[in-house]
């Protein structure tokens, strides 16, 4: 099946799923702690009839029992030679099972080995156990695949990158939800969603976790990010505990029907059972048709592991800290080569304090290895703050190592017309769901006029479009020249500012390259960037402890009426007044202390 025949086949069709698996193959005798994938080859009629039953139950896709078939898990059980021939009798099992009358999806879940940091698992090392599990299941014929009871989006992203990398099946994922709706690693579903969707996954849920009617708020909040296919298989209600230490759970077939009307109505249009059902609960889901509801917020969104970055055109504006940059810096580069990453920490922190929406990272200097650097970089960050990155490298390979390794949707700084970053950057921006930065320079150098700046800006966005990049994908430079060289530098980057606001392109600049060589610098800076916001301008490429520049946005947004940026300014302002008068009162209280001792300081408290 290809992704255009999956994406049709959901149009055109409310999707049943299967129900459970595991807890069916127990109740026909399978015993606990044995590999299921081995016994259900032990006992193959047992399979056979329980997806014969989902069948005529009214399940259109059957999963496969290969939910552990992975390298790690197959090893516990000393069965990691036979892994091939496993994974293709299972699937043989599930056709035998189904005939034509449903499609099988080859079944993917964790290992059970935590990466790092956490465990011990390296990032590539998994990629690789996948990519060999998909492999032999793609061999096998399955129609699609299943990503399913994932508790990290870390390991939903090697999953995915691995399907890539090996096959061209369409890729359904899921994720495990606690009732906070968060997933184990602390992701929430709007996040989980933006990560999924770009990165390439086909459709898009959540599975296990709840009952259905807990879940439709997940659901709900996956559609307002993606228009992706979304998928509910929740469990038959919440686990209980019988006299007899069984676990049974609380919702028959009649109420888990009642309960999954909840998950249609949040816009789900594949549906299906896990924990604690049987086909008699597919039985009564089938008849459920999916409605034609879309929560889908129009928005462009960038995340962190842990937190989504969600920004329109009109909305207030941002600043990408710049400070991660070993440029001019050099307390920073030191630190670097000696491969320490604390600067780079506590610059993240400082700048996500100051109010910071985005954070550029840059490790380029000579002396050093940019890509472990970057790597590492990305590793500490990822941790530390929950703001998204703009990965900022002029070099393919850097950028492909670190997105690779970022576990949410980044911004890359940047794409321009030179043919290195056309043909080699796009293609990394495109396979891991990133955001670019177009930088309108070609390999000519800096473009002579704005006829030719817009020409590049055209040419670039052609080639992004042809890989299926859209708009909403794309951030424009403005290219801040130095007014002090060029004396109409402001106006023409104002115009391509714009000019982008017209044809619905979010911008981007460095701003304090506007006031290069000239004195007073802030001024000049302040008066700019009001009057780039005014104009359309989305974020800026700055330093977020600049008090007079974050005042200067601040207040622009307040005066032209954007959404919340009323509240914004009063607590900006509000926080500055109080760092104000605590200074005010220390350089006080040091006044006084050095006229006891004969010491003359001025109004700072400074000698």
């Amino acid at each position: 099946m290809t992704k255009e025949e999956f994406r049709k086949f959901v149009e055109e069709n409310t999707v049943v799923l299967d129900g459970a698996t595991g807890s069916n193959l127990m109740k026909a005798g399978m015993p606990r702690g044995v590999c299921t994938e081995a016994w259900v080859l032990e006992h193959p009629e047992t399979l056979i009839s329980l997806q014969k039953a989902y069948v005529e139950a009214g399940s259109n896709i059957i999963y496969a029992p290969t939910f552990t078939g992975n390298r790690i898990k197959l090893s516990e059980y000393n069965l990691y030679d036979r892994m091939e021939e496993m994974m293709t009798k299972l699937v043989q099992l599930s056709k035998e099972a189904v005939g034509d009358k449903a499609l099988i999806a080859g079944d993917v879940t964790m290992t059970g080995r935590q990466l790092e940091p956490m465990g011990d698992l390296k990032f590539e090392e998994l990629v690789d156990i996948y990519k060999e599990q998909i492999g032999y299941l793609a061999k096998a014929g399955v129609d699609l695949l299943v990503v399913e009871t994932m508790l990290s989006l870390q390991e939903c992203r090697a999953a995915l990158i691995a399907a890539k990398e090996v096959c061209d099946l369409p890729v359904m994922v899921t994720l495990t939800f606690e009732m906070d709706g968060k997933t184990l690693y602390g992701t929430d579903a709007r996040t989980a969603a933006v990560v999924l969707d770009h990165l390439g996954a086909d459709a898009i849920g959540a599975n296990c976790s709840t009952g259905p009617i807990e879940m439709a708020g997940v659901l709900k909040m996956m559609g307002e990010v993606t228009r992706k296919p979304i998928i509910g298989k929740p469990n038959a209600g919440l686990p209980k505990v019988d006299g007899e230490g069984q676990t049974y759970y609380d919702m028959d077939a009649d109420a888990f029907y009642e309960g999954m009307k909840h998950i249609i109505d949040a816009g789900a249009s594949i549906i299906g059972g896990c924990c604690g059902t049987n086909p008699s609960y597919i039985s009564k889901i089938a008849s459920l048709q999916k409605k034609n509801v879309s929560f889908y917020q129009e928005k462009r969104y960038l995340t962190s592991e842990r937190k989504t970055l969600a920004f329109g055109l009109d909305d207030p504006f941002m600043v990408v800290g710049e400070r991660i940059n070993p440029t001019g810096k050099k307390a920073l580069q030191a630190s670097l080569k000696e491969g320490s990453m604390d600067m780079v920490i506590d610059f993240a922190e400082q700048q996500e304090a100051a109010g910071a929406s985005i954070l550029d990272v840059n490790m380029g200097m000579s002396g050093v290895d940019e890509k472990e650097l970057m790597v590492k970089a990305v590793e500490e960050l990822s941790v530390v703050t929950s703001l998204p990155l703009s990965l900022d490298s002029s070099m393919p390979e850097v950028l492909d190592a670190a997105l690779r390794i970022y576990p949410g949707r980044a911004l890359v700084n940047s794409v321009s017309l030179e043919e290195v970053k056309i043909k080699k950057i796009l293609p990394l921006v495109k396979k891991y769901g990133a955001m670019f930065i177009l930088l309108p320079v070609s390999d000519e150098g800096l473009p002579k006029d704005a006829e030719e700046k817009n020409r590049n800006i055209e040419k670039i966005l052609e080639y992004a479009y042809e890989l299926g990049l859209t708009n909403e994908d794309i951030v424009v430079d403005g290219l801040v020249a130095t007014v002090g060289a060029e004396k109409e530098a402001a106006i023409r980057c104002l115009d391509t500012i714009r000019h982008c606001k017209e044809s619905e392109l979010a911008t981007i600049c460095g701003l304090s390259n506007i006031s290069f060589g000239l004195p007073e610098r802030p001024y000049v800076n302040s008066a700019f960037l009001t009057m780039a916001i005014a104009d359309g301008l989305t974020m800026a490429i700055m330093n977020p402890n600049q008090e007079i520049m974050l005042c200067a946005a601040y207040a622009s947004d307040l005066l032209l009426a954007k959404e919340e940026s009323d509240i914004r300014y009063i607590e900006f302002a509000s926080a500055l007044a109080e760092k104000h008068k605590k200074e005010a009162e220390e350089a006080e209280k040091n006044r006084l202390l050095a006229s006891q001792n004969g010491v003359i300081l001025d109004v700072s408290g400074k000698k």
